[in-house]
């Protein structure tokens, strides 16, 4: 029985694409077109196996793709769904829809978008992560469901990620000091909701990440905003507040590559903050947000490796590991009365992780298909940096500043002369293009530079994007 959906999947034997991601595709993009229907119900496996005339594992393989990135939902005895809450990969979060709706119908005209730094998903060990996915449903799945998981996360995740931290991070943790979470997002959440109150202040990079000033706000905390050099955080401007007599009960930074303009904080700098931190007594909250991502010898080590500091929260991810829709992020402190609170509102708010996709990259980490994965990716991403450093010198030297970044999957270029930001973001739009705009990661409108992810983008892509902007400047 087709229920309702007209079936048209039309299968290409020769092409260079998998036959289950061909597959995960069609379907897709009849979910993006309102074809298929949020709660509508698909085929089973067996039906879509006899209707595409290919092996039953191959369609369960798509489908778990699709499970996996949230486009569909499985109920237990029913069958497989769209899922009521699609995701929007064009704005990074996720939106009902019950039809194609007017944002996706404006952002179906870009044909090239330039993201703020996501990979590219394209080499994400998806197959690999879905056949883990379903070895792990089906062999611990049923006694799984007999009772919750630890609100912290799967134990065995968080020793091997402990393990991570101390051997490739110099941090000197063990599996009380952390928490997996739905994402970095929620790990920014749970901390603000202990450390701040009404009155507080914490002090934030600008340009910087609005979402984290977003959780800081929610928690009744006033920003108070840094400016940013080639070294990184000003100090002496972090003094200045210090000495002002405002309650300073954190800083919030991206030291290893800060968000947007890639630079690392100088390790003068990093002892500075550090000593401050400790004379003063505010946490520093280190967003460490692709610490894998590095293309010189080695990464700088996170603040929170420093065994003088005496108060930290660091919060990392794996989405940028193995792909963007994957929400698993942690959560890394000392502080025992902040574990314990972030332990009961992880409760409140969401009673345990998803134990399974837990055990399903840990199986990937045990085989070494992380490592292998974040070796492979390291080349891919540092040959696509060094094309578009290429491009950027080819067609924009004399119209912009930049500089080549050590690491992670952007670059922060800044025109040579004053430019109307509310005009140019209009203008790629009617090339089909589309950038993030300054203000998005300004804190006072004062921020003229631009963020421009290279991961997710093909070379054809890339220079197309880059001589239009060279054609506007």
């Amino acid at each position: 029985m087709l229920r309702g959906w007209k079936f048209e999947i039309l299968l290409d034997g020769k092409s260079d694409k998998a036959i289950y991601l061909q597959i995960a595709d069609a379907i897709i993009n009849d979910i993006q077109s309102g074809r298929l229907m949020p709660s509508e119900a698909l085929p089973g496996s067996r039906k879509l196996a006899q209707l595409l005339k290919v092996n039953r594992n191959t369609v369960v393989e798509a489908l778990d793709v699709l499970i996996m990135e949230g486009w569909l939902t499985p109920k237990e005895r029913q069958g497989t769904f769209v899922a009521d809450t699609l995701p929007d990969f064009m704005g990074g979060k996720k939106s009902k829809r019950g039809t194609l709706n007017a944002k996706n119908a404006i952002n179906k005209h870009y044909h090239l978008q330039f993201d703020d730094g996501s990979p590219d998903s394209k080499i994400a060990p998806i197959t690999e992560l879905a056949r883990s996915y379903r070895q792990i449903f089906n062999q611990k799945a049923r006694w799984q469901m007999m009772g919750y998981g630890n609100e912290l996360g799967d134990l065995e995740f968080r020793k091997s990620i402990v393990q991570m931290l101390n051997h490739q991070r110099g941090m000197q943790v063990d599996h009380h000091n952390i928490c997996i979470t739905r994402g970095s997002q929620m790990a920014m959440y749970l901390t603000a909701q202990y450390l701040f109150t009404e009155n507080d202040y914490v002090i934030v990079e600008n340009p910087g990440y609005k979402p984290a000033w977003s959780a800081f706000e929610n928690a009744g905390a006033t920003l108070l905003p840094v400016g940013v050099d080639k070294d990184g955080l000003l100090i002496e401007e972090v003094i200045a507040y210090l000495k002002s007599g405002k309650k300073v009960r954190a800083i919030y930074v991206t030291p290893h590559h800060q968000y947007p303009t890639t630079v690392t904080l100088s390790l003068k700098r990093r002892l500075e903050l550090i000593q401050l931190s400790n004379a003063y007594g505010f946490t520093i909250i280190e967003d460490d947000y692709d610490n894998e991502f590095h293309f010189g010898y080695r990464p700088v080590l996170p603040l929170s490796s420093f065994g003088e500091l005496k108060n930290y929260v660091y919060i990392g991810s794996m989405s940028k590991v193995v792909a963007p829709a994957l929400r698993i992020g942690y959560l890394v402190t000392h502080d025992e009365a902040l574990m314990e609170r972030v332990s009961s509102l992880r409760k409140i708010i969401d009673v345990q992780g998803d134990s399974i996709m837990e055990q399903a990259i840990l199986q990937l980490i045990k085989d070494g298909t992380i490592k292998r994965h974040i070796k492979k990716a390291s080349h891919h991403y540092k040959a696509k940096r060094d094309f578009m450093a290429g491009l950027l010198t080819k067609y924009m030297q004399d119209r912009a500043t930049y500089s080549v970044p050590e690491g992670g999957l952007a670059f922060w270029i800044v025109p040579n002369k004053p430019v109307d930001w509310s005009q140019i973001p209009k203008k790629l739009n009617s090339k089909g293009i589309k950038i993030i705009s300054p203000d998005t990661y300004s804190f006072n409108e004062t921020i003229y530079g631009i963020r421009l992810g290279y991961g997710s983008l093909s070379e054809k892509e890339l220079e197309e994007g880059i001589i239009a902007l060279q054609e506007i400047l």
